[in-house]
């Protein structure tokens, strides 16, 4: 096993030739500044079309004299897909709609249940709690090694479920659970929560190790994670105001974050990518740009409330934005996305052209590059955008309309 400095576990790379006497057909499609080169040698050209294809990024350094071949994948669609031949998440394992059916049968037996966090009444204050994990991310920090920051992420997840409610967090408590107790490795991920508690400004109040021999594969673990703030009870974020008019604002996530792995890990099965390979047009890997921390949102969010006008909040996890903003509005309302108004992140390019994803699951899987909506007044949003800045930058991606379900436009 060779690895490279970012731990990285290297595997061969299938480099192919070009040729335009061969007997393939091609297909182009561009991406920013490069451009993918699909080539299979089916039967017919119909075959073509649902056949699997070796997708070759071709950067045009200068188009008259020469083509320079960065990165070279190999897509294997043989397993699952849509009606068009690509993949979905229901494909890779995970079943959206099986998962609001729990919801709902859970909300038979105990009420106000469906929120992004919990509240319970304390004094004059609601206790917020959440609760997440990170997902079979986890596959990609054992494939990688990279566990410095798989804490980070399970730390933002359940404090960014919990701030759309205006929550500040308290404390956190994490569940680490693993065969064979690796005490430097672990280290590692207990550092990453330690930096997302300070991220979040909030205490590591405490935690569980469990050694399960025999549970776990050797190497592997697994992480929960709790997180638990408060909020006066006059200053809750509810959704209840949203009228229709109001603006949707999105603030920039850093990659997949920890929501979609299962596909994202179906996407690399099928192709013949390395984790070591850069996405085209970038400097990045794909180790790097998976395995990017998830944004903690928290005092970003709380300043901008504390602007006023926040009328709701969606933390885009899984289910992306078809499934998350609706559930921030009162009955009778939906969303129109403008998709062309914040920077698509070039992984997410990545695995919809590989995996041949359709636009509508990708929009219900991931974040597309916005981790958390806010939903403001007209004015609120004029004042937000006013004071947005490189640092902190936040994107106008749509509006409040009459009707229920989101639209893309």
């Amino acid at each position: 096993m060779t690895t490279t400095g970012l731990g990285v576990n290297m595997k061969p790379r299938h480099n192919t030739i070009i040729s335009s006497s061969s007997n393939q057909f091609f297909r182009v499609s561009v991406i920013g500044n490069s451009y993918l080169c699909c080539k299979t040698k089916p039967n017919s050209e119909k075959l073509f079309l649902s056949s699997s294809v070796a997708l070759n990024e071709v950067q045009l350094r200068d188009f008259e004299k020469r083509q320079e071949f960065l990165t070279s994948c190999v897509a294997n669609d043989s397993k699952g897909g849509n009606d068009l031949g690509g993949l979905t998440y229901k494909d890779a394992g995970v079943d959206i709609d099986a998962g609001t059916e729990l919801v709902r049968r859970i909300a038979k037996m105990v009420s106000g249940i469906g929120g992004f966090g919990g509240l319970f009444p304390y004094g004059d204050s609601y206790l917020v709690a959440g609760t997440d994990g990170v997902g079979t991310k986890l596959k990609l920090a054992f494939e990688t090694g990279i566990h410095e920051t798989i804490g980070i992420d399970l730390v933002a997840m359940s404090v960014n479920d919990i701030v759309t409610s205006g929550a500040k967090p308290l404390f956190f408590l994490d569940y680490f659970a693993t065969s064979h107790l690796d005490v430097d490795l672990a280290e590692k991920v207990i550092k990453g929560i330690v930096d997302g508690c300070k991220q979040s400004d909030c205490a590591l109040l405490g935690g569980e190790t469990a050694e399960m021999p025999g549970f776990y594969s050797e190497g592997e673990y697994d992480l929960s994670g709790f997180a638990v703030g408060d909020v006066k009870k006059g200053s809750v974020i509810d959704g209840k105001n949203i009228v229709a008019g109001d603006v949707l604002l999105g603030l920039p996530s850093s990659g997949v974050h920890s929501n979609g792995f299962s596909l994202v890990r179906r996407v690399l099965e099928q192709s013949n990518c390395s984790l070591a390979d850069k996405i085209p047009g970038e400097m990045t890997t794909l180790a790097e740009a998976l395995m990017a921390p998830t944004v903690i949102y928290v005092k970003q969010v709380l300043d901008l409330i504390n602007k006023g006008g926040v009328k709701g909040i969606a933390h885009i996890t899984g289910g992306g934005f078809t499934d998350n903003i609706p559930r921030v509005f009162p009955e009778g309302l939906g969303a129109v996305i403008n998709t062309n108004s914040w920077p698509v992140l070039p992984v997410f390019k990545w695995l919809q052209e590989v995996g041949r994803i359709d636009d509508s699951e990708m929009r219900r899987t991931f974040n597309m590059g916005i981790g958390m909506v806010l939903v403001v007044s007209p004015d609120a949003a004029l004042k937000i955008l006013g004071d947005a800045n490189e640092a902190n930058p936040v994107y106008r991606i749509g509006e409040v309309v009459m009707g229920e379900g989101v639209s893309y436009q």
